[in-house]
């Protein structure tokens, strides 16, 4: 990630997790204090007197409280401006303990060890820490780039099939933001891949003015789908519902053709995904959940595909985004969530 005097490296690979005593040493710190969600066997030796907190993954611990919670724990570790924080678990992990580093002494150096497939290719890489509130997703935040993301492979060996498919919902949509065609690549590879586009977009558009709107693809109604299912559906199953969406929305505004919008189908089902949308959700419910999305400045705003490649439409008519999701297929939420657990996805 080059970022001038921000940039660090991104290693990806089995047994990548033991080189973090080197990469603190490089860093000159004298204590770490780790946030991990997995067991204390999961956190390599970090080579310096260290304060071992537990977390948990799950939106629920996606908080200012649990923030707070952390930076109370590191004052009385006597964590200063020249330690390191580390954090060791899912994305929620790693947006948590990047936003409290962020935050406390007005920032100290972190390093990420992602151990889910999504914090690796995704949620542990370009800097955006953030937290819940009631009213949506990620709308409490700060961007605090990390000195080392460690994305050790052999985590993945450890994580249930509905882990891994959350995963692959953010491979999935960098299909349609530059990334080619991933299918058939070894995972390793799959991730490095997505890593390296995110990076790319990063390096020229570190905070969301511009280009870095392609990472949100499939995002808008993603979100939406979160907070109307109570997060029964995770980030990436809803990602992938909604890059199925973008594919139609893109169609019925003329800015991609049929097959563009049945290839949106193909790479999804491709990953054995979820392309449906809850019978029980309101599509209502979901525009006035998405009209306070973070990109929706003005109207109704979507990252979507075109002649030019995908790209941030605004001002997206409201009657247009309803007939799309009136026509898209539906489910019982029930049979999604079970076909999810079996890795039975076909709808």
């Amino acid at each position: 990630m080059r970022l001038g005097e921000r940039s660090y490296q991104v290693l990806i690979g089995p047994g990548i997790r033991t080189s973090l005593a080197e990469v603190i040493r490089r860093l000159g710190a004298e204590r770490a204090a780790v946030v991990s969600a997995r067991p204390r066997e999961w956190v390599p030796d970090t080579g310096v007197e260290t304060l071992l907190l537990p977390a948990r993954d799950g939106e629920q611990s996606k908080t200012l409280a649990t923030v707070e919670a952390l930076c109370d724990a590191f004052v009385r570790f006597g964590l200063t401006r020249s330690d390191v924080v580390v954090s060791c678990g899912g994305g929620t992990t790693t947006d948590v303990v990047g936003l409290a580093a962020a935050l406390y002494h007005r920032g100290v150096d972190v390093i990420h060890l992602p151990t889910s497939l999504l914090a690796q290719v995704d949620a542990s890489v370009g800097g955006k820490t953030a937290v819940n509130l009631p009213d949506g997703k990620n709308l409490v935040g700060a961007y605090w780039q990390p000195r080392a993301v460690l994305c050790d492979t052999d985590y993945l060996s450890t994580l249930p099939p509905r882990e891994l498919l959350n995963g692959l919902g953010e491979i999935a949509r960098c299909h349609f933001i530059g990334a080619g065609d991933l299918r058939g690549l070894p995972l390793a590879e799959q991730i490095a891949a997505s890593v390296t586009r995110k990076a790319g977009i990063v390096e020229v558009d570190e905070r969301d003015a511009g280009r870095r709107h392609l990472l949100n693809y499939g995002h808008t109604l993603g979100h939406a789908l979160e907070l109307a299912t109570g997060f029964a559906l995770r980030h990436g199953e809803a990602v992938a519902v909604g890059t199925v969406f973008a594919g139609r929305l893109a169609g019925a505004l003329g800015r991609i053709n049929q097959s563009r919008v049945d290839e949106h189908l193909a790479v999804v089902r491709h990953y054995n995904l979820p392309a449906a949308l809850p019978a029980e959700v309101d599509p209502r419910a979901l525009v006035r959940q998405m009209r306070r999305d973070k990109k929706a400045i003005s109207g109704l705003g979507f990252v979507l595909d075109g002649p030019e490649g995908a790209e941030l439409v605004s001002d997206v008519p409201e009657n247009v985004v309803l007939a799309v999701l009136d026509g898209m297929p539906r489910a019982p939420m029930d049979a999604l969530v079970g076909a999810l657990t079996t890795g039975a996805v076909r709808t």
